[in-house]
C-alpha cells in the first residue's frame, strides 16, 4: 500500500490518493467526516477551525460505498480558498495585486527560512502554504479508511493526550481502547482524568492571554495486532522503526518512544523484560507490556503503545526576533492565524499515521487484493501462531 497527498493551505483543495487498498472494503464516508470534525475540534483551537467544515469527497476508487482495488481518491477542500483565490492562483502571473501576502520575514521554528533557502523561494508563503499543518486533514481522511480496513480484522487504535504544557495526567487504568476512548469523548480534551480538564482550561486560557503556546504528550494504542509484523533480520526491516519515522513525520513532534520509552533507561532490566507466559489454545503473550508490542523490531501480540512529543505551536501571538530575508535586518516575525495549542488534534493525527503504516504492513505481509481473502489469510495466520 502507498499513498501520497497533495495542496496548499489555502489552496483549493487538499487531494489524498491510496494505492493498494483490498477490493471489496466498504467505506463508511460518515465515519471519515466525524473523525475530520474531530480533528478540527479540541480546547486551544484558533478561528480557522470555525471557517472550515472539513467533508472528504471520494472521487476515484469507490463505487457504491465499496473500494474497488484501483487507487482510491478523495478530496477534502478548503473553504478559506475564496479568500485566497487570487493569491493562490495556480496560473496567473505573480502581480502587485496578487502577492499582498508575501511572506518575507521567516517565524522561528517554522519551515519558513529553511524551506526558502532549499527550493529558492523569495516569497516564504510557498513555503508555509505546504509545510502547514492543515495537510493532515487529508491524511487523518486516508488513515480514517486504513482504520475502517483494521477494524474488519478486529485491529482498534485510539490517540489521545497524556500532558498539556506542565499538567501531566493520569495513565488510563487499563491498555483497552473501548475503555479509553469512552473516557476521553467526555471532554474536549482527550485526556482519561476528568479532574484534570478545569486546570488545562485555565492553563490554555492564560497561555493565550500572554500570546504564548503550549505542546504536550500523546499516547496511541493499538490492540488486537497479530504478532510477527516486521523483522530482526536487517534494520530496515523493523516496523517499529517505520511506526517511529511516520510519527515523526507529524508537524511538531519532537521525540517518539514505545512502551515505558525513556523511563526504561533509568531501571534494570529484570523491572523492563516482559516475561513470558503460555495458556493453551491461546498461545503465547506476556505477563506485562513495558516495551509496547515490540521486541526485535516485530509485534510480539501485546498492544502497541506508542508515545510522541509534541512541541508548541511555533506561531506566536507575541511574535519573536527574526531577520528579513531581503534587508537582512532584525525584526519580529510574521503572525499567521494559529492555534494555541494543537495536542488534541495532533493525538488524531498520530492515531491516524499509526493506522496508516499498521494497513501497509498488513497489506505488505497478507495476500491483500480482495478483503475477504485478506481476513481469511490473516485469521489462518493467527491461528498457526496459536498453535506453535
Amino acid at each position: 500500500m502507498y499513498y501520497i497527498t497533495a495542496g496548499e493551505s489555502h489552496g483549493p483543495q487538499l487531494t489524498g490518493i491510496i494505492e493498494g487498498i483490498p477490493a471489496g472494503l466498504p467505506i463508511n464516508i460518515e465515519k471519515v467526516n466525524a473523525v475530520l470534525r474531530s480533528r478540527q475540534g479540541g480546547y486551544g483551537r484558533g478561528n480557522r477551525q470555525k471557517i472550515e467544515h472539513d467533508q472528504v469527497e471520494f472521487v476515484g476508487g469507490l463505487r457504491h460505498g465499496v473500494t474497488l482495488g484501483s487507487p482510491l481518491a478523495m478530496v477534502v477542500k478548503n473553504r478559506d480558498h475564496a479568500h485566497w483565490s487570487e493569491i493562490m492562483d495556480p496560473a496567473s502571473p505573480a502581480t502587485p495585486e496578487n502577492t499582498v501576502r508575501r511572506v518575507e520575514h521567516p517565524r522561528p521554528g517554522h519551515a519558513d527560512l529553511v524551506g526558502g533557502m532549499k527550493y529558492h523561494h523569495r516569497d516564504l508563503r510557498n513555503v508555509l502554504e505546504r509545510s502547514s499543518a492543515r495537510e493532515t486533514a487529508i491524511r487523518v481522511a486516508i488513515g480514517n479508511v486504513c482504520e475502517q480496513l483494521l477494524a474488519q480484522l478486529g485491529i482498534k487504535l485510539v490517540g489521545y493526550v497524556q500532558r498539556v504544557g506542565s499538567i501531566a495526567v493520569a495513565a488510563p487504568a487499563s491498555q483497552s481502547v473501548d475503555k479509553i476512548t469512552a473516557a476521553i469523548t467526555k471532554n474536549d480534551l482527550r485526556v482519561v482524568d476528568q479532574e484534570k480538564v478545569v486546570a488545562i482550561h485555565d492553563l490554555i486560557d492564560q497561555t493565550k492571554k500572554d500570546g504564548d503556546s503550549l505542546g504536550g504528550l500523546i499516547q496511541v494504542i493499538a490492540e488486537n495486532v497479530p504478532a510477527g509484523l516486521g523483522s530482526y533480520i536487517s534494520w530496515d526491516t523493523k516496523f517499529d522503526a517505520r511506526l517511529a519515522g511516520a510519527v515523526m513525520g507529524v508537524n511538531a513532534i519532537k521525540g517518539v518512544s514505545f512502551g515505558d520509552g525513556f523511563a526504561d533507561a533509568t531501571v534494570p532490566g529484570s523491572s523492563v523484560m516482559d516475561q513470558i507466559d503460555y495458556q493453551q489454545g491461546q498461545g503465547f503473550s506476556r505477563l506485562s507490556n513495558h516495551l509496547g508490542g515490540f521486541e526485535g523490531g516485530m509485534t510480539n501480540g501485546m498492544p502497541i503503545v506508542i508515545n510522541a512529543a509534541m512541541k508548541p505551536i511555533p506561531t506566536l501571538y507575541k511574535p519573536l526576533r527574526t531577520v528579513d530575508i531581503n534587508t537582512k535586518e532584525p525584526l519580529k516575525a510574521n503572525v499567521e492565524r494559529s492555534d494555541t495549542t494543537a495536542i488534541v488534534p495532533a493525538s488524531i493525527v498520530v492515531e491516524n499515521v499509526v493506522a496508516i503504516e499498521l494497513a501497509k504492513k498488513i497489506t505488505e505481509t497478507f495476500e491483500a487484493a480482495n478483503m475477504d481473502r485478506l481476513k481469511e489469510e490473516v485469521e489462518r495466520y493467527r491461528q498457526d501462531l496459536r498453535a506453535f
